[in-house]
């Protein structure tokens, strides 16, 4: 299940946009196109009911997933797994790139890593024609958990600055950090091929290939540091994101992405998992109060980015399938995107399917005849480039398609069996009009679809009691945005 593909055609868009100065509309459920509506306009869920929609009936038609374009499908192409291999192995290569190793040897720790990462990615911003821009963020760390001495944490931040929507912002991480069994240990081995350089080599690809094209919004792709000692890198980078007011609509750390060989020895190739919380790490008590009056718990902002995931990023052009797991993270564990649901922003974590511990967090020993340590024999390359496609593909389609409808109510005002929703139209050039998605409350993902064109209100004869809202929006190539579920008004 997924969203929808561009079925809709641009024509349906603008007809419909002759009456877009109305208060409401609703629209048949026909997919083909459909004639322009005046704005009083309402159809009740009987006459729609033979146009096109599954087996639970109501208004709207089913929803597809949307298909990737030329523009995407080039961009898949050009993703090389022998650049990951060569980032993984080389990152590697330093030794151990602890938070707290040395920052000033040219050829082993931390700062030798920094250097050469921003090496890499300041060779892509070159070939950029000014679209991607390359820093080391770097702050000092006061003494705090895990760190034991006053400590300079850098990260390197590319941006690829949007054309059209430079203010909407999406962030793709790795953190380039390792360790070993013993989370103090500075100064052994540990050359962190799985955690991290895995989720690296797919930021340094990424920027690669996106250096060269044009975004509509702006993608920050960054390699942080101090994961393993307390996500304190992209702590700050989501702290000063925030302190900027960007208007961060999306947020993944890649972490843990090297392998689809877990401890028991069966692959899975076209498989990565996607962590998404329900109960907003950030939520007000005002906040939770709403959800437990509605029953808002599977429709936090991270899930309608993982609900997007599935419906952009799961398809023969990248190769993989997407397993959702509704929680923030792994038991015992949590990731870089835990520093941007802690502002609230909306975040994921993709991570390989079935973890091999042995290759985790360890020492590099062999003990009873096993090989212990996170080294780059115990990745697959292609595996990584294949997760690699899986994010281009999901944060390509989201900085191109217009931006997440805002403000989005739904009238509480008065008893009724039909429902109202309002929102705040978007700024996009390219914004064409919206569409009301919807599902059985018990539903894991969107199932239905009602175009409602050009508008910023809509009355759908579904009782909001029953069913779960959301609308996304449409530009005129039919790329939609993400759902974005009401609050009451």
């Amino acid at each position: 299940m997924g969203l929808n593909d561009n079925t809709p055609t641009r024509r349906t868009f603008l007809s419909v946009s002759a009456a877009a100065t109305a208060a409401a509309t609703v629209l048949p459920a026909a997919a083909a196109a459909a004639p322009s509506l005046s704005a009083s306009a309402e159809l009740d869920g009987a006459e729609l009911a033979g146009g096109g929609v599954g087996d639970l009936g109501g208004p709207g038609r089913p929803i597809t997933p949307q298909r990737p374009d030329a523009q995407l499908r080039s961009l898949l192409r050009d993703i090389d797994p022998a650049r990951v291999e060569a980032t993984v192995r080389r990152l590697a290569a330093f030794g151990t790139r602890h938070t707290l190793s040395t920052q000033d040897d040219p050829v082993r720790g931390i700062g030798a890593a920094r250097d050469w990462i921003f090496a890499q990615l300041s060779a892509y911003a070159a070939e950029s024609g000014g679209r991607m821009t390359v820093e080391v963020q770097s702050y000092l760390q006061p003494v705090a958990s895990r760190i034991p001495v006053p400590t300079v944490i850098s990260n390197i931040v590319a941006t690829v600055h949007g054309q059209t929507s430079p203010d909407r912002v999406y962030v793709i991480t790795g953190h380039y950090d390792s360790r070993v069994t013993d989370v103090m240990n500075a100064t052994g081995d540990a050359p962190g091929a799985d955690d991290d350089a895995s989720g690296v080599a797919v930021v340094l690809e990424l920027a690669r290939v996106m250096a060269t094209r044009p975004s509509a919004a702006t993608i920050v792709l960054a390699a942080v540091a101090g994961e393993e000692q307390g996500l304190y890198g992209s702590a700050y980078l989501a702290q000063q994101l925030k302190a900027n007011g960007a208007d961060v609509q999306g947020m993944v750390s890649n972490d843990i992405v090297g392998s689809p060989i877990g401890d028991d020895g069966v692959r899975h190739d076209r498989l990565v998992r996607m962590f998404a919380e329900g109960v907003p790490t950030a939520e007000t008590a005002a906040e939770a109060a709403t959800r437990r009056s509605i029953g808002g718990e599977n429709d936090s902002v991270s899930r309608q980015l993982a609900r997007y995931a599935l419906a952009t990023a799961q398809n023969e052009h990248t190769g993989m399938n997407i397993r959702l797991v509704y929680r923030r993270d792994r038991y015992l564990r949590g990731s870089d995107h835990i520093s941007f649901l802690n502002l609230g922003y909306p975040g994921c974590r993709f991570t390989e399917p079935r973890e091999d511990f042995a290759h985790q967090h360890q020492d590099v020993r062999v003990e009873n005849g096993v090989q212990y340590g996170d080294l780059p024999e115990f990745c697959d390359f292609r595996y990584i480039a294949r997760v690699a496609k899986v994010n281009a593909a999901l944060f390509w389609s989201l900085a191109q398609a217009p931006g997440t409808p805002k403000a989005v109510k739904i009238d509480t005002s008065a008893l009724t069996n039909k429902s109202t929703l309002r929102w705040t139209r978007g700024s996009e050039p390219d914004l064409v009009g919206y569409e009301i998605v919807w599902r059985e409350s018990s539903a894991p993902d969107w199932t239905h679809v009602v175009e409602v064109g050009d508008v910023t209100t809509a009355t759908i004869d579904l009782s909001k009691d029953n069913v779960q809202f959301g609308v996304r929006a449409v530009d005129q190539a039919g790329r939609r945005s993400p759902a974005a579920a009401p609050t009451p008004a």
